[in-house]
């Protein structure tokens, strides 16, 4: 434990009670850096997820074109079933992937929205104004672009399709470019990507749902409000809110609405708030260290102490007393996320062999309202309305961040991939044909839009 190991010390491992008498603090960092530390974690994350997601794209396609592609749809499609006496469960692997582990995928994007209002980027009206309004902007003009391109089509369905940003990529790249980048640039993408996944979640509630069962519907929201009261009874273990959230899921994915949305709303029930205050838990924390120090100095090996063990456990309930749940839940997941399930998503799902569909793109609607919505209308769109908030007064740009910063951040937005394939997957569920062709224009518009972004950004003059 952190404390504890600034106590060690390789000449004297068990400290006299003089030397303990003086407090022994080490220096804090400074403010900004005290501020920053979550944020810088979470975009090396997201960096490093973002390769391991690009690794899995190439993977996916590779395998989709070689001679063994055969066995690409064999492996996706293998039926797996779980039961519970005469309940059972059976579906394809592809839809285990998509229906379930993508669930946890959305719960942990459900944890940042909630951080984000309650202690982000999104805690009032005004700083959340700007990157919200660019993200409306982000999102409306793509899918105006697309239906201006298959409007009467059946691929008009598809109109989410381009609404969508992969903030690993994203993230990614700007984490490339290194110090060109203001860090209020970071700040403002990482907020536009989490108000532009609200607004995804929000499309797949409302327009991606099947026949709805009411049955299904008042389960999930009897076991929803069983939440919501355990929430306001500060109940904090993790395994009640997770055994109550597979209730939750499977419920959701019998009702009709998709399956991933039920991770959303457990999210939305899980305590933010701590135990103790910071200025209870170092008075707390202080005497459980002297207690520590006092304890049993006969013997060092602290394996041996009765007095220290008690004292280690009293400081790990006084740890997780200070942290919220949510945090706890965030960080344990996030790298879970990251580094497995994104990726395993894209190896399921961006395989597409590009000889048939490539050549059936050509001319497509759906391909080009794919292609010039996100390579387009993103850029576009972020930008006229990052301006149009600012020109009206109502927000500001961030320090050290210049208009040529936004622009090459609405290109970056442009990477829809992840977010982009999955609702991809939902808006043509029965016709493969579509589906491969939109998977076809998200890779390219993604990669266009990458490119240009990192492009437009690496030149950037210094502020």
């Amino acid at each position: 434990m952190r404390v504890v190991r600034q106590l060690d010390s390789p000449h004297n491992p068990a400290m006299s009670r003089h030397e303990s008498d003086s407090p022994i603090v080490r220096p804090a960092p400074p403010q900004l850096d005290r501020v920053l530390a979550p944020l810088r974690h979470f975009l090396h994350t997201e960096s490093s997820g973002g390769i391991l997601l690009l690794v899995a794209a190439v993977v996916a396609l590779l395998w989709a074109n070689s001679p063994f592609a055969g066995s690409y749809e064999a492996v996706w499609w293998t039926p797996l079933g779980v039961s519970l006496g005469d309940a059972s469960l059976t579906k394809p692997l592809l839809l285990w992937i998509n229906d379930g582990l993508m669930a946890i995928f959305f719960f942990v994007i459900g944890l940042e929205i909630k951080r984000e209002v309650l202690i982000g980027e999104l805690t009032s009206i005004r700083r959340a104004m700007f990157p919200i309004a660019a993200a409306l902007g982000g999102a409306l003009l793509p899918a105006l672009i697309f239906l201006a391109f298959t409007l009467g089509t059946p691929a008009s369905s598809g109109w989410g399709v381009p609404m969508a940003t992969d903030i690993a990529f994203a993230l990614g790249l700007l984490a490339v470019l290194g110090s060109r980048v203001p860090i209020g640039l970071k700040i403002f993408v990482t907020a536009v990507a989490i108000a532009d996944d609200l607004l995804a979640i929000l499309v797949i509630a409302l327009f991606y749902a099947g026949e709805l069962s009411f049955g299904a519907l008042g389960a999930a929201a009897v076991i929803l409000l069983l939440l919501v009261a355990l929430n306001r009874l500060q109940v904090r273990g993790h395994v009640v809110y997770g055994l109550l959230g597979i209730a939750l899921w499977a419920a959701v994915l019998a009702s009709g609405i998709h399956a991933t949305i039920a991770g959303v709303l457990l999210a939305m029930t899980v305590p933010a708030s701590t135990r103790i205050d910071g200025p209870s838990f170092v008075a707390r924390a202080r005497s459980i260290i002297d207690d520590f120090v006092a304890g049993d100095d006969r013997d060092a090996d602290v394996r041996r102490s009765g007095a220290r063990q008690s004292a280690l456990s009293e400081l790990e309930d006084a740890t997780e007393a200070i942290q919220a749940p949510l945090q706890r839940l965030e960080d344990g997941l996030h790298p879970w996320v990251a580094y497995l399930i994104v990726p395993l998503f894209a190896l399921a799902n961006a395989g597409v062999a590009l000889g048939d569909s490539a050549g059936r793109a050509i001319g497509s609607p759906l391909a080009y309202g794919i292609l010039a919505g996100l390579v387009v209308g993103k850029q576009v769109g972020i930008l006229a309305a990052a301006w149009a908030v600012v020109r009206s007064g109502w927000a500001e740009l961030p320090a050290g961040v210049t208009w040529r910063h936004i622009w090459g951040a609405g290109w970056l937005a442009g990477i829809g991939f992840t977010m982009s394939l999955f609702i991809g997957e939902l808006a043509f569920p029965g016709d493969a044909a579509l589906l491969d062709v939109a998977k076809v224009a998200i890779l390219a518009a993604s990669l266009i839009a990458g490119l240009a972004g990192w492009l437009v950004l690496r030149t950037a003059p210094k502020v």
